[in-house]
């Protein structure tokens, strides 16, 4: 008659031991959670709460503001600046920047992976140089390199006759002004691709390679049929990384000459919503512009993910 009591009584600890298993992750993770909640999720809200509001400057000081629903988004949708200028630049200059850094540190990493260990760590310590230096002393290493008068590409075309001794003002041309953004870009990402295509690149096994050079396959070949359906999930980070950073670049764009004015020829989504709301005093209207880059982003990842995980599904 006691045995089912016996039961009972040893059925309690061993659920009570499996709700605690399960209860400790979530324990164990609520404080990194709540922090990301509060520097994170808190201003995304904020700034999408704005986005349907007239928020100005009088109203930053009041704290009232009145609700205008879809206004903005209107407004900017049928802005000829937002689809000839803004998102152009944002698209064109991100994707070009993407593809460049992926590809040149790669090249590095596959350089590097050939390197004996000590040269090998002199290397990857001089590239990380570039990858730690600020945004803001890296930017304006490039303007001076790119200095109308003074700059070392004005001196040397200057010497070879190809520019006039007035120097040429490379900031003022959208196209320069954004091939300079994209060489700044490019010299401080690649570094990250490469020592991360590195790290994967030693994983990969040896034996591999040897097979492949036994069918009389090539380098490219080598990589493409081998390194990289290998390393496909670090291509995978460091391109989705690569695109979040690259489409919402601003110090080296805003630090540029001319790249801080409203209306002008230079700006991309992130440059145009802090004008907008610090420039402007619109706040409201910029926070749009961030809601949009965002949600533009997102939908960026997501197709690249979406594509990624479907070539693993069909092979």
């Amino acid at each position: 008659m006691n045995t089912p009591t016996r039961e009972r009584s040893g059925r309690a600890p061993l659920l009570s031991m499996r709700g605690r298993r399960t209860l400790l992750p979530w324990v164990l993770l609520a404080p990194p959670l709540g922090v990301i909640g509060i520097l994170l999720l808190f201003p995304i809200g904020r700034i999408v709460w704005l986005s349907f509001r007239d928020f100005r400057l009088a109203n930053l000081v009041s704290g009232e503001s009145e609700f205008i629903g879809l206004r903005h988004y209107v407004d900017l949708l049928s802005d000829p600046y937002l689809w000839r200028v803004v998102l152009v630049n944002t698209v064109l200059f991100a994707l070009v920047a993407v593809v460049l850094t992926i590809v040149f540190g790669t090249l590095v990493a596959l350089l590097l992976s050939t390197l004996g260990s000590v040269a090998r760590v002199v290397v990857v310590s001089c590239i990380m140089v570039a990858w730690a230096m600020p945004a803001v002393s890296g930017t304006y290493v490039w303007i001076w390199i790119f200095d109308v008068d003074q700059g070392v590409v004005a001196q040397a075309l200057m010497s070879l006759g190809v520019v006039e001794p007035s120097g040429h003002n490379w900031f003022a041309d959208r196209f320069w002004f954004y091939a300079i953004v994209t060489l700044n870009i490019v010299h401080s990402g690649f570094p990250f691709v490469a020592v991360t295509v590195l790290a994967g690149l030693l994983t990969v096994p040896k034996e591999l390679y040897e097979a492949a050079r036994i069918d009389g396959a090539s380098a490219w070949k080598r990589f493409w049929h081998v390194t990289f359906p290998t390393l496909r999930p670090v291509f995978a980070v460091v391109t989705v990384l690569s695109t979040i950073w690259d489409f919402k670049v601003f110090a080296q764009i805003y630090l540029m000459p001319g790249g801080d004015v409203g209306g002008s020829q230079m700006l991309n989504l992130g440059v145009w919503s802090y004008i907008q709301s610090f420039g402007q005093n619109d706040f409201g209207k910029g926070s749009a512009i961030a809601v949009m880059l965002t949600l533009l982003l997102l939908v960026v990842t997501l197709v690249y993910l979406r594509a990624l995980f479907r070539e693993d599904e069909l092979r």
